[in-house]
């Protein structure tokens, strides 16, 4: 029944987005070969050849997976607090992790930063941002008095509180132990590991199965609290569970390039003006389509025009900050 009563208050006008999808998927495509072939050394075939492009194989591997946990846990997100306007970071996610980077030098000098360099060290930071997430969800949210913005506001307060004791440690530290934490705090899509990134997609790979299984009850949960328990919905618990599934995303992400605040708010809003569709399995694959299309545009022209990429991740929250701001003060004048 709720298929049905979604399909029939969200119409689509399906060859426009057809052909949307289809030209977002082709400057995908475009995009990717011209990051991995354009300018290769060698000649196309040779050994030197097919190894430039094996290099350039992980960042373009870690652009789609950091496209695809950055948009689809953004758009989980807005509809678990049915608010458009909020963002993952609001729980203090990146604060969490940049609190971790910081007490690492701080405590242990900047060579513990690449001595702890590894998957154990990547897992560590995962479980504790996911588990972070779910005490604070359980806590708030999953008691007989839980409440969704109460448990908002309390995230708010932790991710500033997070920032303070980072900010207080990072005076502290010496101009070269700063310097070093300041580039591993920045998102850099160009130094990702090679190593990081199976265990990254397997993570990410068990995560979006469980979305896209569950992609009908997204539906009934973006209608609202009321109208999704009246449908027979446990409000409650899904949007517990989507909670988490966006903290596992986020950390996946987070621990291969370091924050990202506005990205997936920037993707997830012109997937929602370009689907034409409020249904997920509509929205969330466009989402992911512009996520990669946009990191790999950038990437490209960033790396053979400007020769700039790590600039990349610098540019891109810019631009999405500046977005976020317009969209929110025209949400305000209406």
């Amino acid at each position: 029944m709720s298929d049905t009563l979604i399909r029939s208050a969200t119409p689509v006008r399906r060859p426009r987005v057809a052909w949307r999808f289809v030209v977002v998927a082709a400057i995908v495509v475009v995009a990717a070969v011209g990051v991995l072939t354009w300018d290769v050394p060698g000649a196309p075939g040779s050994r030197g050849f097919w190894i430039a492009v094996s290099l350039r194989a992980v960042s373009l591997g870690t652009i789609a997976l950091v496209a695809c946990c950055q948009a689809s846990a953004t758009v989980l997100f807005h509809t678990g607090t049915a608010n458009r306007i909020l963002t993952p970071s609001i729980m203090g996610f990146d604060a969490l992790y940049v609190v971790m980077q910081t007490a690492l030098v701080f405590f242990f000098g900047s060579a513990a930063l690449s001595a702890t360099d590894g998957l154990l060290k990547v897992a560590i930071q995962s479980v504790l941002m996911v588990g972070f997430a779910t005490l604070l969800y359980g806590w708030l949210f999953a008691g007989p008095r839980g409440n969704l913005h109460v448990m908002l506001l309390v995230g708010v307060v932790l991710g500033v509180g997070f920032g303070s004791l980072s900010t207080v440690m990072q005076r502290l530290l010496t101009p070269s132990d700063f310097d070093i934490l300041s580039a591993r705090l920045f998102g850099n899509l160009s130094n990702s590991d090679a190593g990081y990134l199976p265990w990254g997609a397997l993570v990410a790979t068990a995560v979006l199965v469980v979305v896209w299984r569950m992609r009908h009850r997204l539906d009934v949960l973006a209608l609202g609290r009321e109208a999704s328990i009246n449908l027979g919905v446990s409000y409650r618990r899904e949007v517990t569970v989507i909670l988490v599934l966006v903290a596992v995303l986020i950390s996946v992400s987070t621990t291969l390039v370091g924050p990202m605040t506005f990205f997936g708010f920037l993707v997830a809003t012109l997937a929602y003006q370009l689907a034409g569709s409020a249904q997920h399995r509509i929205v969330l694959p466009f989402a992911v389509l512009l996520g990669m299309a946009i990191l790999l545009v950038g990437y490209f022209v960033l790396r053979h025009v400007f020769y700039a990429a790590g600039m990349l991740s610098v540019i891109i929250e810019f631009v999405g900050g500046v977005f976020f701001l317009v969209f929110l003060l025209r949400k305000g004048a209406l």
